[in-house]
């Protein structure tokens, strides 16, 4: 048995409806401009006037949606609409979600979230964020915009749309008075959003260092997750080598038993510094 828990949580399983003529699998450019004209038709084609001219449809925006479900035109057209509701429903999230906005800056300059300089071995982008840099002047909501702020630029390389995302969630020192600030609303929402919204494939998320008190928190969350993303969460405790064995050493930086040197929280910030 291995030495890491797997949770087996199990919830509905989304249906699967291709649209004919777009394989779901196919990243060539011809594959992508037909998905894209077939996602464009069915905005069109909406019957609801607020959606029909609402929705996004430059090709840029629409081929992360794409991505995000394999092409599949159906499905992303789904995603389309829970993302633009869900922006609709909690407009105090996406507010100024920019560099500009002084909590998304302090979560970035704290490394929450930090992204690793190399990919995985399966060209997978790394995310991290290490609780301890966590200085609770803002919220955890705070978190969560920094966390969308920094998926909207990392979505705009068709690599990461392809290969999808990793996230390491490093919990060492996270003291149990500060609990209370893992706010249960605020956790079901990032779950909802990142979930069942956002243009994003999350291939592994994974718990180090857990103390007993976070998992008590995390597992609010339990009922809300569906059987794609509970099969890709791991929880390793201070095992680091069940880590290993998914994300290999050779990228990670040296307080996760990595080759790398030891991560500097504001590396991630400074490159999007860089490219305004």
């Amino acid at each position: 048995m291995a030495e890491y828990l797997e949770f087996e949580w199990r919830t509905n399983v989304i249906s699967n409806n291709i649209v004919k003529g777009v394989h779901p699998l196919c990243n060539e450019p011809k594959g992508r401009t037909a998905a894209i004209a077939a996602l464009k038709n069915l905005i069109h084609s909406c019957n609801d006037y607020e959606l029909r001219t609402n929705l996004p449809q430059d090709d840029k925006t629409l081929q992360k949606f794409l991505y995000a479900r394999k092409l599949n035109v159906t499905e992303s057209f789904e995603l389309l609409k829970n993302y633009y509701f869900y922006r609709k429903r909690n407009p105090d999230i996406f507010k100024n979600l920019t560099l500009e906005a002084e909590d998304i800056y302090k979560a970035l300059e704290n490394g929450l979230p930090g992204v690793l300089s190399q990919k995985d071995r399966k060209g997978r982008c790394v995310l991290m964020l290490t609780a301890t840099n966590w200085d609770f002047s803002y919220p955890l909501s705070s978190i969560y915009r920094a966390l969308l702020y920094s998926l909207e630029y990392l979505t705009n390389d068709i690599h990461n749309q392809n290969n999808g995302f990793v996230v390491i969630v490093d919990w060492t020192e996270f003291p149990f008075r500060r609990t209370t600030n893992l706010k249960p609303s605020v956790l079901r929402l990032m779950i909802e959003g990142l979930q069942d919204c956002f243009p994003a494939r999350f291939k592994g998320i994974h718990f180090i260092e857990q103390p007993w008190y976070v998992e008590a928190a995390l597992a609010i969350i339990k009922p809300t997750l569906n059987d794609k993303i509970k099969e890709r969460i791991y929880v390793h405790g201070n095992n680091l080598s069940t880590l290993h064995e998914l994300v290999h050493k050779d990228i990670l930086p040296a307080e996760m038993g990595g080759e790398q040197p030891s991560y500097n929280p504001r590396s991630f910030l400074n490159t999007l510094e860089a490219k305004q």
